[in-house]
């Protein structure tokens, strides 16, 4: 389900909250709040939130649903123009599909703690021994993000 907006250039900040109205539709359908919007050529061109509650699917993460929504949008799976902003650092699944489609930015918010690939976990995005190397961008907005996440696990305990 697309409902990439017809946003253009905005700031890193503007997509990132972009991003937060993702990750707080996830946690209005009882998803762990993430979400990320995937943009080329400063024009938002997937958006998504996680839904692996909603399709019983582990591989339902945010990043990569924009990432399919993206490459069925610009009818090529080379992502190379493109840059991805996502609520959380990326797990291991996610940077992995960030370095196959050759995205050539990531920001995020705020650290994964236990599944994070940049910082927190290991360190799969700044690897040199990829064939592709990702920029990397960490702690935009991170204290909007963090709280959301605080927020839907205290509920739950």
């Amino acid at each position: 389900m697309s409902h990439a907006a017809d946003i253009v250039t905005m700031s890193a900040a503007e997509y990132m909250r972009e991003a937060l109205k993702e990750a707080e539709l996830a946690y209005q359908e009882n998803e762990v709040p993430i979400g990320a919007v995937l943009v080329c050529d400063g024009k938002i061109i997937a958006r998504n939130h996680n839904r692996k509650e909603a399709t019983n699917d582990a591989t339902s993460h945010a990043e990569l649903l924009c990432i399919q929504e993206a490459s069925k949008v610009l009818g090529t799976w080379h992502l190379g123009d493109c840059e991805i902003y996502t609520t959380v650092e990326p797990c291991a699944m996610c940077s992995g599909a960030i370095i196959n489609a050759r995205i050539e930015r990531v920001t995020y918010a705020a650290p994964g703690i236990k599944f994070g690939t940049h910082l927190s976990v290991v360190n799969i995005l700044d690897s040199k021994k990829f064939n592709h190397n990702v920029k990397v961008t960490g702690g935009l907005l991170e204290d909007e993000s963090a709280a959301l996440l605080k927020a839907f696990f205290q509920e739950r305990r």
